[in-house]
């Protein structure tokens, strides 16, 4: 039998080695990282706290756009300004050298003293939001298609990604991420950094020797196997609709360009990911709160406990919050009762990581609201319940409280000369 060179091996499961960018040695890397842009959609005070931070320093809260504001007028010019910076920071030296690698994380927070990853690439072509469809990178929660058009502005010509993507591998033995970790760690770190925003730390070690791309491959195999036929190798546990606007962005530049000739290894059709497993100590589900702007609290309580599988009450706390119980994820039926209520009243409706949010929003005198605390769920049902039903509703969970969520440090260029 002919053994397959480890490239096509990797290709096979859905993944390349990138070309990885990082800051130049004289860059603040604690100025640089910033957290994932979909967090604190609700609290410009973090973000201009970051803003702060980060001072006049260069800064990858100059290549993102946080999603607060998403809805305000200049989005434009936003990302007119994102997209001139990031030609700026590669013509101007803010980069060190490409490095084709992986790269090996491990992250601190307050909360969790150690968390594994591995960030590469993921070939765009084995993933699909879309219901129904069976790839082996899945989506774990629903895509709100009209979610898509203001990202791929953003995706659109950008010279470069850095990202928040995590997807993760259902690894219950934990083999695979402390067999790379012993690999990684023999040679010197390629950073750390101290987090701003008191989010703990990070550091990253290359992986890119021959005897690195074996162990991953035969790891990811060994998943894929157990997966079988149409099971699951990679779920996607937080940036769901980045990867979906990545897709989106490659599906559009593959119809607007007749020619194949390249298409196979242009960057566009990979997306930088960091992959996480499942059943690591340091992933902590947390579940995503809700808080609706207009609300009367008695009247959604009311109409909530028609719900089946549903348990609420008004909580001890706050007469504005109202609590949640159910077994497991909650049922469907729970978020599509929440959207028709929500547009049936001209509300708006947000979702909120940390209950010590939710309940300083719904006190806020000056913008009435009223918040729901949503369950804990069980992290070892997420493979099986998505692999059997599909995706779960939108918001059904997330890893971890909002500042132990990705903060961006690698890039990659996302375009090549000549297009």
């Amino acid at each position: 039998m002919v053994m397959k060179d480890i490239k096509s091996r990797l290709a096979d499961l859905g993944i390349a080695v990138p070309e990885i960018l990082l800051p130049a040695e004289n860059i603040d890397l604690t100025k640089w990282a910033v957290i994932a842009c979909d967090q604190h959609t609700q609290d410009d005070a973090y973000w201009n706290a970051v803003k702060t931070e980060a001072g006049s320093d260069p800064s990858a809260l100059n290549l993102i756009f946080p999603e607060i504001y998403l809805s305000e007028n200049d989005r434009e010019e936003r990302i007119k300004k994102i997209h001139t910076t990031m030609q700026a920071y590669l013509d101007e030296g803010i980069f060190a050298p490409a490095k084709r690698c992986m790269v090996y994380v491990e992250r601190k927070t307050p909360l969790n003293p150690l968390r594994r990853g591995i960030v590469l690439a993921v070939d765009l072509e084995k993933y699909d939001w879309k219901p129904g469809a069976k790839p082996m990178i899945r989506t774990t929660e629903e895509t709100i298609e009209e979610r898509i058009p203001p990202r791929m502005e953003i995706r659109r010509g950008a010279a470069l990604e850095t990202p928040h993507i995590l997807l993760l591998i259902d690894d219950e033995e934990d083999f695979l991420l402390p067999a790379l970790s012993f690999n990684a760690k023999k040679h010197e770190a390629l950073y750390t950094a101290e987090l701003m925003m008191n989010s703990g730390s990070v550091s990253g070690w290359a992986l890119d020797s021959e005897d690195d791309f074996p162990i991953l491959a035969a790891g990811l195999e060994k998943l894929a196997e157990k997966a079988g036929k149409d099971g699951i190798l990679f779920a996607v546990g937080d940036g769901n609709h980045s990867l979906a606007t990545a897709k989106a962005v490659w599906e559009e530049y593959k119809a607007t360009h007749k020619s194949t000739a390249g298409l196979e290894n242009h960057p566009a059709r990979f997306a930088l990911v960091e992959i996480e497993n499942l059943y690591d100590p340091g992933i902590i589900f947390e579940p995503i709160h809700r808080i609706i702007f207009g609300a009367d609290p008695g009247d959604l309580l009311e109409q909530l406990s028609g719900l089946k599988n549903v348990n609420c009450k008004l909580t001890e706390e706050s007469e504005n919050v109202i609590g949640i119980e159910c077994d497991g994820f909650a049922d469907a039926s729970f978020q599509l009762f929440l959207d028709d209520y929500v547009k049936q009243n001209r509300l708006e409706i947000d979702y909120i990581h940390g209950e010590e949010t939710v309940y300083r929003l719904a006190e806020n005198d000056s913008r009435p609201a009223t918040g729901i605390l949503m369950p804990s769920v069980e992290k070892k049902e997420l493979f099986k319940t998505v692999a059997k039903y599909g995706p779960l509703p939108r918001k059904s969970f997330s890893m971890g409280t909002a500042g132990e969520k990705r903060f961006y440090l690698e890039s990659r260029r996302l375009s090549r000369a000549g297009g």
